[in-house]
């Protein structure tokens, strides 16, 4: 199966069984960059339940702006705060220490576009559960596409599916009970090499 969909940032659960289950996917880089998606979000489980990180960004004067365009507004120490979330929510989780070492320098790191930050941050937690991707970029922006699944709508953040994954154990789960498809490091964190596994056998029921 080939795909499309949105490269965003530490991608979700629904995202990341999309992809590990794609013989190819294509990046959408030529859209125009909205607002409320998870173009620059995640959710993870903190201890007072889910948690956005959002990347500040450098929105433009016009209507509109691709996202391959946009630039992350660096001036805020977004990259400190996200990292001592991530502390806070999963350094007790089995396998935090387990990836730690990769995934720090994506937050010591200064990135000026938001595109190419998420591509990276992909490509690090794609190492991290050896998933090999054969990936391309779009060319240019078609509202309907011929011969891929189409997952770009996985990218809104305010009208997102409701999901049937099975349940793992997270941190505070015992607190909050499951929370499903948050970002990939949930998963990565509570569940290190079987997380390949688990989205492997998942199901994803497109609309």
């Amino acid at each position: 199966m080939s795909i499309i969909i949105h490269p965003t940032y530490f991608p979700n659960i629904a995202h990341f069984v999309a992809m590990a289950k794609a013989k190819e996917v294509m990046y959408e880089i030529n859209d125009n960059f909205l607002k409320q998606t998870y173009r620059n979000r995640c959710y993870i489980y903190g201890a007072n339940g889910k948690l956005a990180l959002n990347i500040p960004v450098i929105h433009s004067q016009k209507n509109r702006q691709k996202y391959r365009d946009v630039k992350i507004f660096n001036e805020e120490k977004w990259q400190s705060l996200h990292w001592k979330s991530l502390l806070s929510a999963y350094r007790t989780s089995p396998f935090f220490e387990y990836y730690e070492d990769e995934l720090l320098p994506l937050f010591n790191t200064k990135a000026d576009y938001i595109l190419d930050y998420n591509l990276k941050c992909i490509e690090v937690i794609c190492n991290c559960l050896q998933l090999e991707l054969h990936t391309l970029k779009s060319e240019t922006y078609q509202k309907s596409i011929q011969n891929k699944t189409d997952f770009r709508y996985l990218v809104n953040a305010k009208k997102e599916q409701v999901y049937q994954f099975d349940t793992y154990t997270q941190v505070f789960g015992n607190k909050h009970g499951f929370i499903p498809n948050l970002s990939i490091l949930d998963l990565l964190f509570n569940e290190g090499p079987n997380a390949l596994n688990y989205l492997e056998s998942q199901t994803l029921i497109t609309p």
